[in-house]
């Protein structure tokens, strides 16, 4: 599939419209959330199109994401929101709501299998095998095709996935429980945040 790749420098344009629905990701030097920085930051509006702002690191002075980012009234569709709004909120200093999470989704609707990476559900339901070669590289330099191709790839699908894991999730009963998971997603950030990564259910 052809995808039109935008690539923007700290910021979106002040006059770019991506509508009341967004799949986003994010891209960091590495996974640990108070020494790695965010390095990108990836839209799409699910109509085979990609938004990458590449930030500075110095002072992530970027008003349009941020809009975006604390507009309740726009959903927002991650794959593990729990590790990229932790990030964002860290970063940007944005509250967000109306999140989708197509790996709660994953979770919570296919029961049958222990495989829940965006790898795996854009196989199942798009019928493409998509590369995650690039997954773990630097970001924070120049971008490579190869690499700004994976981070296209990591948002153009999530439209598409939310919609029909949604429909799994209403044939087995389990939508509410779902939306009951979305409602912590906040707190959970907020646990990471103070510090406290480790399963607070845990015994």
């Amino acid at each position: 599939m052809s995808i039109d790749i935008n690539l923007y420098k700290n910021d979106l344009p002040e006059d770019l419209e991506l509508g009341n629905s967004v799949a986003i990701d994010c891209e960091f030097m590495g996974l640990q959330l108070r020494r790695d920085p965010l390095c990108l930051i990836q839209f799409s509006t699910g109509k085979k199109d990609a938004y990458i702002v590449q930030f500075d690191r110095k002072n992530y002075n970027a008003p349009n994401v941020i809009k975006i980012l604390n507009n309740p009234q726009v959903k927002k569709i991650f794959h593990f929101a729990r590790s990229d709004v932790s990030f964002l909120k860290l970063h940007l200093n944005v509250e967000i709501k109306n999140i989708e999470d197509t790996k709660i989704q994953s979770k919570l609707a296919r029961s049958y299998t222990d495989k829940h990476g965006l790898k795996d559900l854009v196989k199942e339901f798009i019928g493409i095998d998509i590369s995650k070669q690039k997954q773990s590289s630097d970001f924070g330099g120049n971008l490579s095709e190869a690499q700004l191709k994976y981070c296209a790839n990591d948002v153009v699908y999530l439209h598409e996935i939310n919609k029909k894991l949604t429909e799994i999730l209403k044939r087995e009963n389990r939508i509410e429980l779902y939306k009951e998971c979305l409602q912590f997603i906040n707190t959970r950030v907020d646990l990471d945040l103070a510090y406290f990564s480790d399963d607070i259910w845990a015994h």
